[in-house]
């Protein structure tokens, strides 16, 4: 195992080139056309509420098939590949009744993927590969009611996401994460929540890891689901200091390529992006290919957009081969410099140029 990723290592790493995040493990599993059986193992054979869906569980009762995706997707050429635990806070596995499990498949997650990652990096040491702890949005928003007949209830609370998150990242560093990744944030709350457990925990263990941000834009609005603009989910996170900031899922690359660009624009973080692979088609399925995925990330390469790229839904090895090859020679983007200006955010940026 390599020495302890620092937040200033990891700028230096990415000052030098385009990184590359893996690609969808969902997309990946859903290929194997698992059965109840399959998610259940032995372990969890007689457990009283079906299983069937929940991915995260696998790292437990399949891990070679998660395993084998995180290999994949290293020889493919990621350099950073997510931990399966996109659903493995305590909130979200109460949907199997498995909420006691969260602490352990969160670390089972990063220790699967830290091992798989000092795999490859002993076969290619001149290219360390590095563990992305990912911290999911769970199935609830703390600034949206899910009861149109009653705009302000709530079915979680800010303390009770700050609890979950805690547990979820005590965890992902226990075992072996690099990096801790705040994914597919729809609700800036949540993210907050998310957040505030973070740096509660770096505080507890008494050192920081590189925190990587990424939100997601729902539709062509333009906004996240609760509503906020790219400038004005920025600036209501950047108090968290990520080594990135970036945008991920809902979108592919044709749709997402404004709000990217207004990101690299305003960002004194390094930008991140992982878009779909087109939009979902009838049957719910991605019909972007690697080589035309690949050639929309080229030009964003080019516009001096990237610094750390992969895919999200409908993503596969094969994309982010197309995709590793198609910036290798780019130069990465430059994190624009501070200006002391005085910002604020609310569903829209509101700036005060000095």
């Amino acid at each position: 195992m390599m020495a302890r990723l620092t937040p200033e290592h990891f700028r230096q790493l990415l000052a030098q080139r385009i990184f590359i995040l893996d690609g969808a493990m969902g997309t990946m599993i859903q290929q194997h056309q698992l059965q109840e059986a399959d998610y259940r193992g032995e372990e969890f054979a007689d457990w009283p509420s079906d299983v069937k869906g929940n991915n995260d569980l696998l790292v437990l009762t399949q891990p070679k098939l998660i395993a084998e995706i995180h290999r994949q997707y290293l020889l493919a050429g990621a350099d950073i590949i997510e931990t399966n635990s996109f659903n493995a806070t305590s909130i979200a596995m109460a949907d199997y009744q498995m909420q006691g499990l969260s602490a352990r498949i969160n670390r089972e997650a990063a220790a699967l993927a830290r091992q798989v990652c000092d795999e490859i990096t002993a076969q290619q040491p001149e290219k360390p590969r590095f563990v992305a702890g990912v911290l999911g949005p769970t199935n609830r928003t703390a600034s949206i009611s899910p009861d149109v007949n009653d705009p302000g209830f709530r079915n979680v609370s800010f303390d009770e996401l700050v609890a979950a998150y805690t547990e979820s990242t005590h965890a992902l560093i226990e075992g072996g994460a690099d990096i801790i990744m705040l994914e597919t944030i729809f609700d800036t709350l949540n993210a907050k929540a998310a957040a505030f457990a973070v740096l509660k925990v770096f505080d507890e263990v008494g050192y920081k890891l590189p925190v990587m941000i990424s939100g997601t834009i729902t539709d062509a609005s333009g906004r996240t689901l609760s509503g906020q603009t790219t400038e004005a989910f920025y600036y209501s996170l950047t108090h968290v200091e990520p080594v990135s900031f970036g945008l991920n899922c809902a979108l592919g690359p044709d749709l997402l390529r404004p709000y990217v660009e207004t990101l690299a624009t305003i960002s004194e973080a390094y930008v991140s992006v992982h878009p779909n692979a087109g939009l979902p088609n009838e049957f719910g399925e991605y019909d972007l290919d690697a080589t035309e995925m690949a050639k929309e990330i080229a030009d964003w390469a080019a516009q001096g957009f990237l610094n750390i790229v992969g895919g999200c839904c409908g993503t596969t090895p094969e994309h982010i081969k197309a995709m590793a090859d198609a910036v290798k020679d780019a130069a990465p983007r430059q994190p624009k410099q501070p200006d002391h200006s005085f910002h604020l955010s609310g569903l829209e940026a509101f700036s005060v140029e000095w």
